[in-house]
């Protein structure tokens, strides 16, 4: 199997929608390309933000619920979410955030200079620097994240030997690992593991890793159930194509296509404005429109 290149989306659970919607698009400056429901929970929101283009690589996800049920973060989730920033733009960043009265700390967390920080739903959020300069501050996708593994020589198993990724270093405690692709994604597994987590606001549900096509998804469903893994069937989430695991650690990670693409049923300068449906429940939708929170767009 070709290697995978980079981490196609990130998916968390958070909290009020409209509070989700402010902080990503007016703190973070990202853009809202997405609006519909969780297909496996359809009384809920699915939230997509990302770059301007919609690109993959570049899309966190939201599943925003209403009541009060906080997570607790541990083992068998993806922990802190890493964004990466054009070179010189940290120092915009620390002010960006601290304007906004978030506690900001600097840390080395991925081998260089790292601003950790929460969102308004505790939600464990980094910024880091890359190598290419540009003529803005603007977020340009996923440096990398964290893996919360409660077994992390299997997790580092599957990364390397199967998924093939590049293992960096050992640093404390903590394995370091690079995407071959030249997003060059960062993925940190913490050593030992933490106490068991709790799916809930503030947690991670998943981290999903792009491949190009349906032929190689199907691929990868064949490479992860012969390495002993129970794989999914394959699942049509309209934007893309998808199969989940639980690996060794128990993180849920899901392998996803890159197509067809956000733009499928609405036009990339309209995209996020309205509410979209899978046609298994546009039979339902006066009901999810009414008792869906309206958005503040």
């Amino acid at each position: 199997m070709e290697a995978i290149k980079k981490i196609h989306h990130i998916t968390a659970i958070v909290g009020d929608p409209n509070e989700n919607l402010k902080f990503y698009r007016d703190v973070l400056g990202l853009r809202l390309i997405k609006q519909t429901v969780n297909f496996d929970d359809p009384g809920v929101y699915h939230l997509y933000f990302g770059d301007h283009n919609d690109t993959p690589g570049t899309v966190i996800t939201f599943f925003p619920w209403t009541n009060d049920n906080k997570g607790r973060k541990g083992s068998g989730q993806v922990g802190r979410i890493a964004f990466r920033v054009p070179k010189g733009s940290l120092g915009y960043w620390k002010e960006q955030l601290t304007t906004q009265n978030l506690k900001v700390e600097l840390t080395q967390l991925f081998g260089k200079d790292t601003l950790e920080f929460d969102d308004v739903h505790g939600l464990e959020l980094a910024i880091v620097e890359g190598n290419a300069p540009a003529d803005n501050h603007d977020i340009v996708g996923f440096h990398g994240s964290v893996l919360l593994s409660a077994n992390p020589e299997g997790t580092k198993e599957l990364l390397t030997d199967i998924m093939g990724l590049k293992q960096l270093d050992i640093k404390g405690d903590n394995y370091h690992f690079e995407t071959v692709g030249e997003e060059k994604h960062h993925i940190i597994s913490s050593i030992p593991p933490q106490a068991a987590g709790r799916f809930g606001i503030g947690t991670v549900h998943h981290i999903a890793w792009s491949v190009p096509d349906l032929d190689v998804l199907k691929a990868w469903q064949d490479t992860l159930h012969e390495s002993g893994f129970g794989v999914t069937e394959v699942r049509d989430r309209n934007y893309f194509k998808s199969i989940y695991t639980s690996e060794k650690g128990n993180v849920v990670f899901e392998f996803a296509t890159d197509g067809p693409g956000f733009d499928l049923d609405e036009d990339k300068n309209s995209l996020g404005t309205a509410l979209k449906l899978p046609e298994q429940y546009e039979h339902r939708r006066e009901e999810y429109e009414t008792s869906l929170p309206k958005l503040d767009l």
